[in-house]
């Protein structure tokens, strides 16, 4: 496909921020799974900058995936280059996206925050960027906006708002990595899937990890994808895999889980004690940052679990809105989500309908069960919208597009 005939759909939201944060005197860091579009982001920033009178030759671009690049993965080298093509004058824009591939890119970065007319944008495919010397460096200098695949909001800008459930079914089985939009065929998406899959696991896992065995990772991650929402312990997974004859230990479980942990392919969700006020450290609960890794290693015949894969769907927006997110444990009852904003709660259940007797009584009992006064919602795929004694159900599809909020 020609680069010119591919088809790209705007980020708004991640636009806007990075418009907020436009010449402010921090470093701003778009992190994400890879493919899910921070390239994409930047140059669409970089098109805002163009269109309200900023000069090209003020923007220095620079993408360390490509090997055209590879003279400035020394940090010094890059160091140089940019003082060197930079204006001391006027303000200078400079996107370095995959930083994490140059060596030694936090002194660097550091150093050239120094200089007042630098305004700079980094991109990174993995939080251990964040966690090490970086965070070391620029303790409070630096935003970190944290980016993912596709909102089903964004896909039906593409795709059209009609038909909704139909469009939901079809974003929930081939997920939102942007670039997805280019290909009609499934069998493209699957392949493409495989290409996203492959890389991370490849490039962020097993190469920067040193991963000594492969086929233990690949079950680890089977296991999660076919147990996203449920509580599970790395003894549990360990035990699993034991019994089909994986033998490994605890201990590389865990190591393997974290480095799935921050190359963004999962996400963990820790549980928090309603009555106690306080967080559990264990069985905590496991997220895809997007649901077509799960239809491209496990195949069509697993997405059967609607319940879970809509809990994962509301996850990914309770995160992309912002929010910090926990699993609630009120005594023995569990409640799906418990989202913490401005020093208030929100209390989820998430459920794929309720138009059942029994399990909308199943649903309304662990947040009947609260004795405080925060807000109480239960989100469903039923277009229902209702409210028993304060508990208010509203529309999945709805909460989704924005037209209804919490």
């Amino acid at each position: 496909m020609n680069k010119m005939e591919e088809k790209i759909i705007y980020r708004k939201q991640y636009i806007d921020k990075l418009i907020a944060y436009k010449d402010k005197s921090i470093i701003k860091v778009l992190t994400g799974i890879r493919r899910c579009g921070k390239s994409t982001i930047l140059n669409q920033f970089k098109n805002y900058l163009l269109d309200n009178g900023i000069s090209e030759k003020n923007i220095i671009s620079i993408n360390f995936e490509d090997n055209n690049n590879n003279y400035l993965l020394n940090s010094d080298e890059l160091h140089k280059y940019i003082l060197e093509n930079t204006d001391k004058k006027v303000k200078n824009y400079i996107f370095l996206d995959e930083i994490q591939n140059v060596i030694g890119f936090e002194k660097c970065i550091d150093s050239l925050l120094l200089r007042e007319y630098l305004d700079i944008y980094i991109t990174g495919s993995n939080s251990y960027m964040l966690s090490g010397e970086l965070a070391t460096f620029l303790t409070g200098r630096y935003i970190q906006i944290h980016v993912l695949p596709l909102s089903f909001k964004e896909y039906l800008s593409y795709y059209g708002e009609s038909d909704e459930l139909k469009k939901y079914n079809d974003y929930v089985t081939y997920g939102g990595f942007p670039y997805l939009i280019n290909f009609e065929d499934e069998n493209a998406k699957i392949d493409y899937l495989d290409s996203v899959y492959n890389t991370v696991l490849i490039k962020d896992v097993i190469s920067r990890k040193k991963i000594s065995d492969p086929l233990i990772l690949e079950s680890v991650c089977r296991f999660l994808f076919d147990n996203i929402g449920s509580c599970i312990s790395t003894k549990k997974i360990s035990d699993t895999l034991a019994s089909y004859g994986r033998k490994n230990s605890v201990h590389t479980i865990e190591e393997y889980l974290n480095a799935l942990l921050e190359s963004y392919i999962l996400y963990k969700v820790n549980r928090y004690d309603i009555k106690g006020k306080q967080l559990l450290k264990t069985q905590e609960k496991y997220y895809l940052s997007d649901l077509g890794l799960k239809t491209y290693l496990l195949g069509k015949s697993f997405n059967k679990d609607f319940g879970h894969i809509l809990e994962n769907v509301i996850f990914l927006e309770l995160k992309r809105r912002g929010y910090k997110i926990y699993i609630g444990k009120n005594d023995s009852s569990e409640i799906d989500f418990v989202v913490e904003t401005n020093n208030d709660l929100i209390y989820i259940q998430v459920a794929l309908s309720v138009r059942d007797k029994n399990t909308l009584e199943r649903e309304l009992r662990p947040l009947q069960n609260i004795s405080d006064h925060y807000r109480k919602y239960i989100i469903t795929l039923d277009y229902d919208t209702n409210d028993y004694n304060g508990i208010k159900q509203i529309s999945a599809i709805d909460f989704l597009t924005e037209r209804v909020d919490i």
